[in-house]
This record gives C-alpha cells, sequence and structure tokens, in this order.
C-alpha cells in the first residue's frame, strides 16, 4: 500500500570523476516498505555501497530523487540533511565505532543527547530500555572495550535505535564478526523488523545474512539486476 512505502528511489544515478568520468550508479529505481528487512547485495564495485550512502543522505551529489515517507530529501541543504539523518536514520556499521573509555550506556546516549529532544534522565532511561531489547542492559555501565565483539556491535545497534530511527542502515554489520555473532545480530534485525515494525536497510557480502532477510536487491555494474534473489 502507498502508504506503507518509507523509501523511494527514483531513476538515482551517481558518477563519479577522476580519474575520468565513470557512471557508478544507472537509474536505480524501487521503494521499501515500513518494517521491511531489505538486503542490498552484488560483487563489490557493483555500487552498493554508494547507493547506501546516498540513500542515507551522507552524499547528496547525484541525479534523480530520493523520498523518505513522503518528504523528498533531494536538494536539501546540508543542514536540514544532518537533521534528517538524526531523527529518521540509525547507522551500524563493519566496525562499531564505540568509545571505548564511555560505558555502553554513555555509548548509547551519544546520539540522543547530540538530538536534544529530551532530557538527560529521559534520555538514560531510554538507552537503558534500548540496551533491554538487545539483552544487554547488566552489561551497562561496562566500558564498551570489556564487551565481546558481538556485545559491542550490539550495543551499536542500540545506539542506531536511541533516537527512534525511521530506518537503521547497515554498511556490512556482521562483516567482523564470527558465524556465531552474526548469526546473532541477524536474529536482531529480524526481530527488530517482524517485532517492531522497524525498517532495515543492509549492504552485506554474507550469503546467508541476505538470503534470509524479507528481500533482497541485487546490484551488477550500477544496476538493478534483481530485486528479490535468494541464495541457494
Amino acid at each position: 500500500m502507498q502508504e506503507d512505502i518509507i523509501l523511494q528511489a527514483d531513476k538515482i544515478t551517481k558518477y563519479f570523476h577522476d580519474p575520468v568520468k565513470f557512471k557508478v550508479l544507472n537509474e536505480i529505481s524501487f521503494t521499501i516498505n515500513r518494517g521491511e528487512f531489505v538486503t542490498l547485495v552484488g560483487k563489490s564495485g557493483s555500487g552498493k555501497s554508494t547507493l547506501l550512502y546516498i540513500l542515507s543522505t551522507m552524499d547528496s551529489q547525484y541525479e534523480g530523487a530520493l523520498t523518505i515517507v513522503k518528504d523528498k530529501v533531494t536538494g536539501q541543504k546540508q543542514d536540514s540533511l544532518a537533521v534528517i539523518r538524526n531523527e529518521k536514520i540509525g547507522f551500524v556499521f563493519q566496525f562499531h565505532y564505540l568509545l571505548p573509555e564511555f560505558s555502553c550506556l554513555k555509548n548509547v546516549m551519544l546520539p540522543a543527547l547530540r538530538l536534544g529532544n529530551y532530557s538527560r534522565q529521559e534520555i538514560e532511561e531510554r538507552a537503558y530500555q534500548k540496551l533491554d531489547l538487545l539483552g544487554l542492559k547488566d552489561q551497562a555501565l561496562k566500558p564498551s572495550s570489556k564487551l565481546s565483539g558481538g556485545q559491542q556491535q550490539r550495543v551499536a545497534i542500540a545506539r542506531a535505535l536511541i533516537n527512534d530511527p525511521l530506518i537503521i542502515m547497515g554498511d556490512e554489520p556482521t562483516g567482523n564478526l564470527d558465524s556465531k555473532n552474526a548469526d546473532v545480530i541477524f536474529d536482531t534485525f529480524k526481530q527488530l523488523a517482524h517485532e517492531f515494525n522497524q525498517t532495515i536497510i543492509a549492504v552485506t557480502h554474507d550469503n546467508d545474512f541476505a538470503k534470509n532477510s524479507d528481500r533482497t536487491i541485487e546490484m551488477h555494474d550500477g544496476k538493478i539486476i534483481s530485486t528479490d534473489k535468494k541464495f541457494d
């Protein structure tokens, strides 16, 4: 249904200009619905990471149009795009980027403190709730450097959730993890999508991660070649 569309890409085209002009994305069009868990797949150089950075509004130099919910974000000024990222998008990267000297709780609180929509006490309560959701409430006051890799990535997911974003975007979120921890992160994303209606868009090279998501968008040479491919 139209009202369920949370993100729409319309003929997104991107050029690189160094050392020569090169079309890295070629009229990419698709929609993603609220609560959908979508993976972007394809060989290195296919354009999937470039596309993710455009979808996240971190790259605004492209042709075509990007709409998040009903707001066209293409052409907006950098200050406005920064607000959109803070309010509507949570990020989970291959590396967790936690501050090692800070507690897990403080790491999760940081984006909300920056946004400033709640009091510090309210933000702390919300951070505890997100850590509890990720099964890490008992680790809240421990320095993030003392956690395992899988736990650190779950803290990073809690941090991505703190501002209740419309979309979580992941760039190889299991890339640094062994298969056991990768499965935990996948199950976390699946739970967020199916039980909490959280929209997730993740770039991955992990075939198992991709095939178990709700939908895959497969790219090759800057074009979409499939929007529902599942791996054997």
